[in-house]
């Protein structure tokens, strides 16, 4: 038993920290970019984005493990894990649309972008990849949405300063955007070496 906790909590570390799929793998920058100017929307993307992720990844590995192993057509995991995240998508896009229209509004078209987002893809294809338990899967889809969360909230306190800084003009915009991410990707290199997963 102690040894499955350790086991979940080191993937969670892992995908959350170590392998951070913004800082060291680069993935989901276009989302990471078009929502991280403003708190308010880096929290609102950070909540959906993680609960995607999570409800996802454990309907993919049900898929995964009792559908597509069974009759051996693992070669359609691809389009059956993108079809996943699409149907939780709309749903979410829908459920936010009647719960926060003004959020709702605020993350625009970077709402639907999250079922195109690679991560969202990447972690039922690692899960399936890496034969991980049930528990595993939602604990690796769970640190992989806290480590984008955290990445989002980062560079959206980070950007709101930025605003009242006297940054030269040709830096402005997306350029610091740029430098300060290279920054934190190097502040999140050091984490690297913690845990061998």
């Amino acid at each position: 038993m102690s040894s499955e906790f350790t086991k979940v909590f080191e993937l969670i570390i892992s995908a959350s920290l170590i392998n951070n799929f913004v800082f060291t793998r680069f993935l989901g920058l276009c989302i990471f970019f078009g929502v991280s100017r403003r708190m308010e929307t880096a929290v609102g993307m950070s909540i959906t984005f993680t609960s995607v992720m999570m409800i996802s990844s454990g309907l993919s590995w049900l898929i995964f493990n009792y559908v597509l192993v069974p009759w051996d057509i693992t070669f359609l995991k691809i389009i059956i894990f993108i079809g996943i995240v699409a149907g939780f998508v709309q749903a979410s896009d829908t459920i936010m649309r009647k719960i926060s229209p003004v959020l709702y509004h605020k993350l625009g078209i970077y709402l639907a972008l999250i079922s195109t987002n690679c991560i969202i893809l990447a972690v039922p294809l690692i899960n399936a990849g890496e034969h991980y338990s049930f528990i595993e899967s939602i604990s690796f889809a769970f640190g992989s949405g806290i480590g984008f969360a955290l990445a989002l909230i980062i560079m959206a306190s980070i950007r709101e300063r930025l605003e009242l800084a006297d940054v030269p003009k040709p830096f402005r915009g997306t350029p610091i955007a740029f430098i300060v991410t290279g920054l934190i990707a190097l502040a999140f290199a050091g984490f690297s070496g913690l845990i061998k997963i």
